[in-house]
């Protein structure tokens, strides 16, 4: 795994996600002078969603024309996710880029899979969120002035009123209250990142109601960037 202070100058891509974690890994290495030349998404078989979030695809193009980065995305089923992916490495790196940004917590299981796969492939990872505090996390994505909406809630957990709120320090310590990780790391919820230092614009977003799929509730909702 790369050393997030040796990496001044690099070319890197970004796993992008849409929410606040990839966001916020990519700010600290751009502070670090990292040089983020891709964003790089998993879409659904269709193509038509997120593999982790389940973000259309125009919000994506939305955030990545916000963040003047050019956004490249494959389509995938979770069975052809891995080798999806470690294709994608090859063609990125066949580009000139031997480093990319994870935005990985402390879950040694995600921690591995991303060592793996990018060291198959020859490309160096970038983990600078890695082993951070997570309430430590979310103050410091929105003191930075990132804001972020919850867009999906695992349904054993959270219930579909938090769909559309916020992402608040008050939000995050009434999630821990309650006994759940503000930070949503084990999948309890995802959020949709609509504006910050390193966009041009922001997202509005419009609710459409809710949709269930797969133990989760998911906000629907078109956006368009101001």
């Amino acid at each position: 795994m790369a050393d997030p202070s040796s990496i001044r100058g690099v070319d890197a891509f970004c796993s992008w996600s849409g929410g606040k974690d990839s966001c916020l890994a990519l700010h600290r290495a751009v502070k670090q002078d990292l040089r983020p030349r891709m964003l790089l998404t998993i879409m659904n078989e269709t193509g038509a969603r997120s593999r982790s979030h389940g973000l259309a695809m125009d919000v994506l193009q939305q955030q990545a024309a916000a963040l003047n980065i050019p956004l490249v995305m494959r389509s995938a089923s979770w069975n052809e996710y891995e080798r999806v992916f470690m294709e994608t490495l090859e063609w990125i790196k066949s580009n000139g880029i031997e480093y990319g940004v994870f935005g990985d917590i402390d879950l040694e299981d995600h921690l591995e899979w991303v060592r793996r796969v990018c060291g198959s492939v020859g490309v160096k990872p970038i983990q600078p969120l890695w082993k951070s505090d997570r309430r430590d996390l979310i103050d410091e994505f929105l003191r930075s002035g990132f804001r972020a909406t919850i867009i999906s809630v695992k349904d054993e957990v959270l219930g579909p009123e938090f769909l559309g709120r916020e992402l608040t320090l008050d939000l995050a310590d009434e999630f821990r209250e309650a006994g759940i990780d503000p930070s949503g790391e084990e999948g309890e919820y995802h959020t949709v990142v609509t504006t910050g230092p390193l966009f041009s614009g922001s997202l509005e977003l419009v609710n459409k109601g809710v949709v269930r799929r797969d133990g989760y509730s998911f906000l629907d909702f078109a956006s368009r960037l101001k």
